[in-house]
């Protein structure tokens, strides 16, 4: 049997093993391929039986051209890569890793909030370019410092990464609040108090996305809803891009009416230099990395090589298109 990886470089950059899966087939790994060239897709994919992919998209032509093609796993917990209509209506199962970065993705999460309170970079380079050296003062900050202790948080999505999320927000001393169609118990249990979404965006002194893509909100941090939102809130996303209206939320930045960002994800990646953001003010962007740990990439590789397995076994588990 025959499996191809097709972009195996950001889950593996050398600090993990493919041996496991090396173990199931034929196994061929590509660093990356072209997400435009179809082409380029169908000649690595080849006879290939199994499939991985993590950005690499798996259109309806890709997989016409690929008749040999009877599993696809995803690298990642979103699936919108591949035409998974398409794969159902030719019997292929694809399967995602659902649950892997929780404790990582929460905790950057928290990171970028610390650094909008401290900016513990900015400070960090202006005392190795002498300004702490040639202060008149025995201290200083250019940023105003922020703490935490009695605001709210408002988590707009509370799954895992949010009900992890909340549990560090709680034990910095914050209030925690959210809006979700599903109330957990595990949530309950922290203290989380559920929300409209107009109270969430009314109350939340930091708000925090943390919930999948979904038609009702992409888009939902626009100025419409922007201006429900107290003055001076901030904003941390290291969930999808496609939930921002960038230029909204950069008019905001730059107004003061969001007092700061803190961005993992923006809707066009790698970033364009275009991007509004990258000029507004107080906006950090990082390069959606929250996922990287590699404790929480060795999950992937390991629920990918069992979902695999399960494959093989006759029985796939995770399936995204039943």
């Amino acid at each position: 049997m025959k499996i191809v990886v097709l972009d195996g470089y950001t889950e593996n950059p050398g600090d993990l093993s493919w041996e496991s899966l090396s173990q199931l087939g034929e196994l061929t790994v590509y660093d990356r391929t072209s997400l435009t060239d179809e082409a380029e897709v169908i000649q690595r994919i080849g006879d290939a039986e199994v499939v991985i992919t993590n950005k690499t998209p798996i259109s309806k032509a890709v997989l016409d051209a690929c008749p040999g093609i009877r599993f696809i796993a995803v690298l990642a917990t979103g699936y919108n890569v591949v035409d998974i209509v398409c794969a159902r209506e030719k019997g292929i199962p694809v399967s995602n890793v659902p649950v892997y970065g929780t404790y990582s993705v929460s905790q950057f999460a928290i990171a970028l909030l610390l650094e909008v309170c401290h900016h513990i970079g900015h400070h960090d380079r202006t005392v190795k370019e002498g300004k702490w050296e040639n202060c008149q003062d025995w201290c200083y900050w250019d940023y105003p410092l922020i703490e935490l202790e009695g605001k709210t948080y408002g988590l707009l999505g509370c799954g895992n990464i949010g009900i992890h999320t909340a549990g560090i927000a709680k034990a910095l001393g914050m209030r925690v609040i959210a809006y979700d169609a599903r109330e957990t118990e595990a949530a309950c249990a922290l203290g989380v108090e559920y929300v409209s979404l107009d109270e969430l965006f009314a109350q939340s002194d930091v708000l925090g996305l943390q919930m999948p893509l979904f038609p009702f909100n992409t888009g939902i941090i626009n100025k419409e809803n922007i201006a429900k939102m107290k003055d001076g809130v901030i904003i941390i996303n290291n969930s999808r891009g496609q939930m921002v209206v960038e230029q909204d939320l950069a008019d905001a930045l730059n107004s003061g009416k969001v007092a700061a960002a803190g961005l993992d994800v923006v809707s066009t990646e790698p970033i364009h230099g275009d991007n509004p953001l990258l000029k507004a003010k107080n906006c950090i962007i990082t390069p959606h990395m929250s996922w990287g740990a590699k404790e929480s990439r060795q999950r992937i590789m390991d629920c990918t090589v069992d979902n695999v397995k399960a494959y093989l076994a006759g029985a796939p588990e995770n399936v995204v298109n039943p």
